[in-house]
């Protein structure tokens, strides 16, 4: 019996073999740069989720260091991404900061588990239509929820409703501030103009730097005052995070509390382990490299069990920080490294200058955002595919936007079983032969006709046999016949399942009572390991049990005889 082994095999390890000062150096200018392009992406989502610009900056530090070091890709940069806004904003809604915590280190438990147990290819078991619905549906969520603060509308509580929320802005439409507006739309143009001039400079970053310069001028020379700032919604940071326990929500056991989080603690799992494999994935295409997905899932989970204790928020591979540090020479986790203690020197000595920066430009950042996010020419693209793929797109995406993601994944996934089973259902055909039988690409000869005796009855079997097709067959089955042999033809059986060993079971105990004999032809060797494991060999006789038709029919005149 082979022994079991974890498969975590961290990539910091192996890349430290051998490292040498031009490599640190590469690395070294990636963390920087990565560090100031993670700067107002962790604050505004930090602000977006629901918590605040120091809980971004902390989940960046703690979890983007922890996913470095521990994690099974050698460029992968962690963090807070635009795809947990809505699962978090949600969960703070229903269970407060507490549960958001407990959930996380549940979500945490469940990576480490799926990495233990080997399941690093689980995103070859995420069918890509809902993948790309689920992302456009929180793209579409995440610019919905901006529209307060690029409008400066000042409503205080937005509802969480989607169609709720348009609703309040449209009764709020009269609160617009024009110059919230305007810093909004600047800080838009600047970060898409920003990469026609410079390939290096964050567009992001840049328009943060130039309206919070441009705010601050307003307020001193033109007296307005009607912009809000970060430092005016939230309390900033002035020093190192504390440790500290979740607490759980009032008239609730921890139990309890688990036991109404496991949901949505699932989905941040699904989630987490979905966008980090991808990530590392495109980044394996760049850098010609392979990563562990094993080890990338236990480090992501030791992340996420961790950064609650410090107030932080779900955290995974960030697909556009981990471009950027690839793009600027990063080759080894330690530019993943560097890129966290840039972010702790904002952290602690840069907490008065994150407070002056304006909302409405945070909002255009979360804008953009959403807009990469939303892959919308993937969307077109598809829709030009096969309608159950497009049902399963815009089923998620609709169902993530009304309702939530953990309701979009899972209605998403059944509905994709169901339409597979269904195209399989299609390209599996039963027939009843009783005149004439064509042979051919089984070890016959090609287009071969074959007179069926008389007495003989051939049913062809062409495709897996499982639960869909299975009472068709039965049904089948039900008519009458004069034939004293039954052959049943299943060289293109590939598989068979317990509901198909029943209905066949069902049918081979009629004919057997009906005085019938049964033959069966081309099984393979899968199928006859079923069909001896369920008895129905033994039923049958495995002298009963020939190689193909011709045989079969040869052996059908032998049991006449």
């Amino acid at each position: 019996m082979s022994r079991f082994s974890i498969d975590f095999r961290p990539k910091l390890l192996s890349t430290l073999k051998g490292y040498n000062l031009e490599t640190f150096s590469k690395d070294f200018m990636a963390g920087i740069i990565v560090g100031i392009v993670a700067i107002p992406l962790a604050i505004a989502f930090g602000i977006a989720s629901g918590v605040g610009p120091t809980e971004g900056l902390v989940t960046a530090i703690i979890a983007g260091l922890l996913i470095s070091v521990f994690g099974g890709s050698k460029v992968q940069i962690g963090g807070p991404t635009g795809a947990f806004i809505v699962i978090i904003y949600g969960i703070i809604q229903q269970f407060g900061l507490g549960g958001l915590a407990i959930a996380t280190i549940m979500a945490g438990v469940m990576l480490v588990l799926m990495g233990v147990f080997r399941l690093g290819s689980i995103i070859k078991f995420m069918p890509y239509p809902i993948i790309v619905g689920f992302t456009g549906g929180i793209a579409i969520t995440i610019f919905s929820t901006q529209m307060n603060d690029l409008f400066g509308m000042g409503i205080e509580n937005v509802p969480a409703n989607f169609i709720d929320k348009w609703v309040c802005y449209f009764d709020n439409i009269g609160n617009i501030n024009w110059w919230s507006f305007a810093v909004g739309i600047l800080s838009i143009l600047i970060i898409i103009y920003t990469p026609k001039f410079s390939k290096k400079i964050p567009g992001s970053l840049l328009a943060i730097v130039i309206m919070t310069l441009v705010c601050w001028l307003l307020e001193r020379f033109a007296g307005v005052t009607s912009i809000a700032t970060i430092g005016d919604l939230y309390t900033l940071p002035s020093g190192l995070p504390e440790w500290r326990l979740p607490s759980i929500p009032e008239g609730e056991t921890i139990f309890s509390t688990m036991q109404s989080l496991l949901p949505v603690a699932f989905t941040i799992a699904m989630l987490g382990a979905i966008e980090s494999l991808l990530s590392a994935m495109v980044a394996d295409g760049v850098i010609g490299d392979k990563h562990n997905s094993n080890t990338e899932l236990i480090g992501q989970g030791i992340a996420n069990i961790v950064v609650p204790f410090f107030g932080g928020i779900p955290a995974t591979g960030a697909i556009a920080r981990t471009m950027a540090n690839i793009n600027n020479g990063g080759r080894t986790p330690i530019a993943g490294v560097i890129h966290t203690v840039v972010l702790l020197c904002v952290l602690l000595l840069l907490g008065g200058l994150v407070g002056a920066i304006p909302m409405p430009c945070l909002a255009g950042v979360l804008i953009m955002v959403s807009y990469n996010m939303s892959g919308w020419r993937t969307i077109r693209s598809m829709c030009r595919q096969s309608r159950s793929d497009i049902a399963i797109l815009f089923t998620t995406l609709l169902l993530t936007v009304i309702f939530d993601l953990t309701i979009a994944i899972e209605i998403g996934l059944v509905l994709a079983v169901v339409l597979f089973m269904r195209r399989i259902m299609e390209n599996t055909s039963i027939s009843v032969l009783t005149d004439e039988l064509g042979v051919h690409n089984d070890g016959e000869a090609d287009d071969e006709k074959i007179t069926i005796p008389d007495f003989v009855e051939v049913y062809e079997i062409d495709g897996p046999f499982f639960f869909g097709i299975a009472n068709k067959f039965e049904e089948m089955a039900r008519t009458r016949s004069s034939a004293k042999v039954r052959i049943i033809r299943m060289r293109k059986v590939s598989f068979i399942d317990a509901t198909g060993l029943h209905n066949l079971e069902i049918f081979i105990n009629a004919s057997l009572d009906g005085g019938r004999k049964i033959i069966l032809s081309g099984v393979n060797e899968n199928v006859f390991r079923s069909l001896d494991r369920s008895g129905l060999l033994a039923k049958v006789g495995k002298e009963n049990v020939l190689a193909n038709i011709h045989a079969a029919l040869d052996r059908s005149f032998e049991v006449m005889k």
